[in-house]
């Protein structure tokens, strides 16, 4: 069996940088097993499989360890692939997911996705999030990730983690966060308990930081930046109970998997 895959680094205009996830184009779906097993062969934070549903499209995301209900650099890289090598005729893609339905459009020459606001709550008990993140922390919220906010921009820069001890702490990772110097926020996202240490971009732990950011900035409007080492910008929009996530996407490789 011959598989064709692309690898898009998305949140970026140039190579090597933003977020690399691979993408399988499938006229079926694989079985569970045979799809974890490729993404852990590629061995990046995410590996999507879309197959065409009508005029829709069927999305699933993987990590090397295990899927994940929602994948925003993967999505957006998935609409890239799409629209830029197979030529599928439209502005607006529609995609179903086990987070319901979203929907890729482009926007100012980026590509615009369309994800289902998420309002971070207060955690339920004290947790060792401080001493995780060896850093002093302002606030703790919880959705399916932890959102932590730090006191600057450096500090969310300097953050240096204990990845066995982010492990111990509820949800799928920790997300830290601040008030940026030239964005009007910054982030980065350690999730090591789904085998992603530090992702470089991830486009879905904005579906609660845009909703943070614009309550206590009064602006529904926001310029992101994922501080990573590689490093995303994001161009946000809080729209009721949906946000935008825009971005730019760059295809780096494509090839061939014999299986």
């Amino acid at each position: 069996m011959q598989l064709e895959f692309h690898q898009v680094d998305a949140f970026s205009e140039r190579p090597f940088a933003g977020n690399p996830a691979m993408v399988y184009r499938l006229d079926h779906w694989l079985s569970d097993e045979l799809m974890q097993q490729i993404a852990a062969e590629h061995n990046l934070a995410e590996t999507a499989f879309v197959v065409a549903d009508g005029a829709q499209w069927q999305i699933r995301w993987f990590t090397p360890t295990t899927e994940v209900p929602l994948c925003g650099h993967a999505t957006l890289a998935s609409a890239h692939v799409l629209l830029e090598v197979y030529q599928v005729p439209s502005e607006r893609l529609l995609f179903q997911s086990q987070s319901g339905p979203l929907s890729v459009s482009r926007e100012h020459g980026r590509l615009l996705l369309d994800f289902p606001r998420i309002d971070p709550q207060p955690v339920s008990r004290p947790l060792p999030v401080a001493e995780a993140l060896g850093c002093p922390v302002l606030e703790v919220l919880q959705t399916k990730e932890l959102l932590v906010v730090l006191e600057s921009e450096q500090a969310v820069r300097d953050c240096t983690p204990d990845m066995a001890a982010l492990v111990q702490l509820p949800g799928l990772g920790v997300i830290v966060t601040a008030r940026g110097e030239k964005y009007d926020f910054v982030s980065r996202y350690f999730a090591p308990g789904i085998g992603i240490p530090e992702d470089p971009v991830t486009g879905s732990t904005h579906c609660c930081l845009i909703p943070y950011w614009a309550e206590r900035l009064g602006k529904t409007e926001l310029h992101a930046f994922q501080c990573s080492s590689r490093g995303g910008e994001l161009f946000c929009r809080l729209e009721g109970e949906r946000v935008k996530i825009g971005g730019y996407a760059r295809r780096v490789a494509s090839g061939t998997l014999s299986l």
